[in-house]
């Protein structure tokens, strides 16, 4: 009797949601074109990262070798856009990775997946309200600051008169108000911000070029000493000088904060229903407003570590700082309102995907039912103003940028990784698309499970996906993904490999023979041959290298990450385990 109800209890964590249910959506007229996807992706995607969080990457971690960091987390979000573009034609509704992962691995992952969303999404715009506020007290000479600190440093306590919260919360409620404008206003506005700022950006580089310096690339100690810099208490380690002057260890740390900034493209998958053409329009949108953002950050950053050495970087707006060091101080005030303008941009519809997770989950019985009249009733949208503002007071004086961008990150990866598995899984599945049951297929797998030889499984008789290779893949997968969460947690200790350590080197090898063993059985099933606008290459290789990079960054967080991420999860596991795991979609259809 108990291990029935355990296995009862672990088949509802794995329910799938039927894609013939009513997916939670808002009708829009079907106007957006590929072109206004790619604008979407460019502009929400090219923001802070850019102008704020430069100085913490370059300055802190990777020096001139942030070009390096900028490649390794490219890659990984190229491979990361590859399956979200094939996702999206799989499952064409308008959503998110909890969308898809609910369609295709079940309900736990996708509470996992949404409850990290709402953290990243709501992060997200802490992390905005915050840079433009940085900024624009930096443009204005600190005046806003120092008249604070000034006027109520005697009456509260010294960690709220040093901050600069105060405007970032009204600036936090005056974005709940525009947000519920029309969203086709804003977004042509919005374009002519996103040109403005792809200008900016192309006047950066092109003056980094021209007025840029190789010598910034090849410092040594005697420059710092030259400077006035061998006392570096107040500055930090300034590292050890030449291209890579943090060592690899740098990269890494750098790659994993250089990540957050490529996050933004995904919010194309929540315009399906307004795009004309979606089959065709989200994959190419997404594959284009990536290479836009990756060959402007190629190019800024480099132009940047040309301009300045890396150690005179400092916090605030450190693109407009750049030309006050080369003497363009009118460049300081054309970049700064380049960057006013980028942050605008992105402001305009900035919660809606925030409203348009809770919602989503709300409808499907995983969070509560009062959160799906967010878009419809006075009073539950002014309660989740209040409680959005006040969970983004406490966050704005109590947490900095960087530890706001390292959760944000922490749960992108997670996500991304999972719609890599998800790519992974649905390849191999018989197709789902023109319905069918559930139970069916498990009994069909069970009956099938008996039948299964060695034979069989590396020379399957069928051509196309049947529940057996289905399960096969699917538990084939799962290993893998566990072998390389493992393996990355071997070479996070790199330096000890690197030191011959037999023992480890050992541990390394085995994990990479069953990995390439099992890799091969998956790679044996017969995959899907549904026609689609776009599909992965080189799968199984592709989405386990997605989830493998993914992870691997993941492993560059600090503690202090891992702990905040921790609570927030076990306070999202209390939710679903004490109340989503009992009132979702698939156990109370309505």
């Amino acid at each position: 009797m108990l291990c029935q109800a355990f296995h009862r209890f672990g088949q509802k964590l794995v329910r799938r949601r039927p894609l013939e249910e009513k997916v939670f959506e808002i009708s829009f007229e079907r106007s957006l074109s590929t072109l206004d996807l790619v604008a979407l992706g460019v502009g929400r995607t090219i923001g802070a990262g850019v102008y704020i969080l430069a100085r913490e990457m370059i300055s802190n971690q990777a020096g001139p070798s942030i070009v390096l960091c900028f490649l390794v987390a490219g890659l990984s979000f190229v491979l990361t856009g590859l399956c979200y573009a094939e996702i999206s034609a799989w499952v064409p509704h308008s959503g998110s990775s909890y969308l898809y992962t609910y369609v295709i691995i079940g309900e736990l992952w996708a509470f996992i997946t949404g409850w990290n969303l709402i953290l990243s999404f709501t992060a997200d715009t802490v992390i905005y309200t915050m840079t433009w506020v940085l900024t624009f007290e930096n443009l204005l000479g600190n005046q806003m600051s120092q008249t604070l600190r000034e006027s109520i440093s005697q009456h509260v306590p010294q960690v709220l008169a040093d901050n600069l919260g105060y405007f970032a919360v009204a600036l936090l409620l005056l974005l709940r108000e525009i947000e519920y404008m029309n969203f086709y206003e804003l977004f042509a506005l919005s374009k002519v911000f996103i040109l403005v700022k792809i200008l900016v950006l192309s006047f950066v580089i092109i003056s980094g070029f021209i007025k840029g310096d190789l010598h910034n690339w090849q410092l040594t100690e005697e420059d710092y000493v030259k400077a006035g810099l061998n006392d570096t208490s107040k500055l930090g380690p300034l590292g050890s000088g030449g291209f890579v002057p943090f060592g690899f260890q740098g990269i890494l740390r750098g790659a994993a904060t250089c990540f957050y900034t490529f996050i933004g493209f995904s919010i194309i998958v929540t315009r399906v229903k307004e795009v004309q053409n979606p089959q065709h329009s989200i994959p190419m949108g997404i594959v284009i407003s990536l290479f836009i953002c990756f060959v402007v950050y190629f190019g800024v950053f480099p132009a940047l570590t040309l301009m300045v050495p890396y150690y005179k970087l400092q916090p605030g707006s450190t693109l407009p700082e750049a030309f006050l060091h080369i003497g363009w101080a009118p460049a300081y005030y054309v970049v700064g309102f380049g960057f006013f303008c980028s942050v605008c941009g992105i402001f305009m519809g900035f919660m809606t995907p925030i409203q348009w997770v809770i919602c989503m989950m709300a409808e499907d019985g995983l969070l509560f039912p009062v959160l799906t009249r967010i878009y419809t009733s006075i009073y539950p949208r002014f309660m989740a103003t209040v409680v959005f503002t006040i969970v983004g007071a406490i966050t704005i004086f109590f947490f900095g940028i960087t530890d706001l961008v390292d959760l944000r990150s922490i749960g992108t990866l997670v996500s991304y990784s999972l719609v890599a598995f998800c790519v992974l899984i649905i390849r191999y599945q018989p197709d789902r698309r023109n319905g069918g049951h559930e139970a069916e297929v498990q009994q069909q797998n069970v009956s099938a499970a008996e039948r299964l030889t060695l034979q069989g499984l590396l020379f399957p008789c069928s051509p196309t996906p049947t529940p057996l290779s289905g399960r096969v893949v699917y538990v084939c997968s799962s290993l893998v993904v566990l072998l390389l969460t493992l393996l990355c947690l071997v070479l996070a200790q790199w330096p000890i490999l690197l030191s011959g350590n037999l023992a480890w080197i050992s541990v390394v090898v085995l994990l990479l023979v069953l990995i390439t063993g099992i890799t091969g059985v998956i790679w044996r099933q017969p995959q899907s041959s549904s026609p689609l606008h776009f599909k992965v290459p080189a799968v199984p290789l592709l989405p386990l290298l997605s989830i493998f990079m993914n992870v691997y960054l993941m492993m560059q967080m600090t503690a202090g990450t891992w702990a905040r991420f921790g609570v927030w999860t076990l306070i999202g596991f209390a939710i679903y385990f004490a109340y989503g795991v009992q009132h979702n979609l698939v156990t109370n259809p309505t």
